[in-house]
């Protein structure tokens, strides 16, 4: 006999979440306190958070295998606007990643993400991928998307569909052997678009110089970087208390609502406010997983870890980047930061991995070729 779906239901996958929102707000506002131009930015993005919660939780009700028979036109439909803002697209801070109707501004590499994670689930469960030749449509799907997000320029979203694809090509690769050859081939890639002037803009270039050597152009390319980490250095234990951080209030840290709201947390909460934020981050992730346990079918697993890779390496190098163990790669910060768009991606990843919970109990045994640790 099936289980209500209450009793189903990975409650704390949905709240957590939640909470991490309101934490975010609370550091947004306090990071636009003393700026007329993003001082509306907070109640925008209580907006943005109400209109997500109610897409998790409707996408948490659709059976996630529904996801799989319309990858296709959803991958045709993201292509379609990612060329669009190749060439039209709605410019602001340098990158062409927007597009702009009326005041309303989207940016397609967001949904892009989750796009790809299940249209690379899909793609893995055609064929059984025991030669690494095989790989070349998945391959494909992944690289031409990836190509013109990389050309807006967008190095972070680029990174995070290379930790989507490598996640659960790991997951669904029945050799490792092969994935070795994969890892290895990314690595050669990787390589050579880190040390290409043709692929990487100059200021991508700098961000990584900058990253080897904080002390090149400390008042130049390198200043983000280092009034970051005096933020979060200065916050000590405790932190100078809420509204009162001065890098904060004084905007020494560029885009502290967006990218580096993890400099507002640092600050003015401190050491302690920073770990609560990180354990509710580790509990969120920990919870995700159960979706990865309790998927019954190939796609589920893989389009569960995708979506926990997805919102992991986002968490690791936003923070990463904060304090300097990673290069500034423009990732936003999950739940925390300001945007409509990537907050909403987060919520609709998580409805989906609620509702692969869900499925538990109503799913047969399929499909079992497929690698869970």
């Amino acid at each position: 006999m099936e289980r209500p779906w209450y009793t189903r239901f990975n409650w704390p996958l949905a709240i957590l979440p939640i909470l991490t929102t309101v934490y975010g707000i609370v550091f947004i506002r306090s990071a636009t306190l003393h700026d007329r131009s993003a001082a509306s930015e907070w109640r925008s993005q209580m907006l943005y958070a109400a209109v997500g919660i109610v897409l998790m939780i409707g996408v948490a009700f659709v059976d996630y295998r529904v996801w799989r028979r319309w990858a296709l036109p959803m991958y045709v439909v993201t292509l379609g606007l990612l060329a669009f803002i190749t060439f039209k697209g709605h410019e602001a801070l340098g990158a062409a990643r927007w597009i702009k109707i009326g005041s309303f501004t989207f940016q397609p590499s967001e949904p892009a993400k989750l796009v790809l994670a299940i249209t690379i689930a899909a793609l893995l469960c055609r064929g059984s991928y025991r030669k690494i030749q095989e790989l070349w449509l998945p391959l494909v799907a992944v690289a031409v998307p990836a190509v013109l997000i990389l050309k807006q320029p967008d190095l972070g979203t680029t990174l995070v569909i290379g930790a989507i694809f490598t996640a659960e090509l790991y997951f669904g690769l029945p050799n490792l052997f092969d994935f070795g050859l994969y890892v290895g081939g990314v690595a050669a890639a990787a390589a050579y678009v880190l040390t290409s002037e043709k692929i990487l803009k100059p200021f991508q270039r700098a961000r990584l110089t900058v990253f080897l050597d904080p002390k090149v152009d400390p008042q130049g390319v390198g200043y983000n970087l280092n009034q970051s980490k005096i933020a979060v250095g200065s916050g000590e234990w405790f932190g100078k208390g809420l509204f009162h951080g001065t890098q904060t209030q004084l905007a020494f840290v560029p885009e502290n609502s967006r990218d580096f709201i993890f400099t507002a947390v640092g600050e003015e909460t401190g050491f302690v406010g920073a770990a609560l934020l990180l354990a509710l981050y580790a509990a969120t992730i920990g919870f995700a997983m159960r979706s990865v346990f309790a998927a019954k079918d190939r796609f589920g697993v893989l389009l569960s870890v995708g979506l926990v890779a997805m919102l992991a390496f986002h968490i690791v190098v936003n923070v990463g980047m904060t304090i300097g163990i990673m290069p500034i790669t423009g990732i936003p910060l999950p739940f925390m930061s300001y945007g409509g768009s990537a907050l909403m991606t987060d919520y609709i990843a998580v409805g989906m991995l609620l509702n692969i919970v869900l499925q538990k109990d109503k799913l047969v045994f399929g499909d079992s070729t497929v690698r869970r640790a």
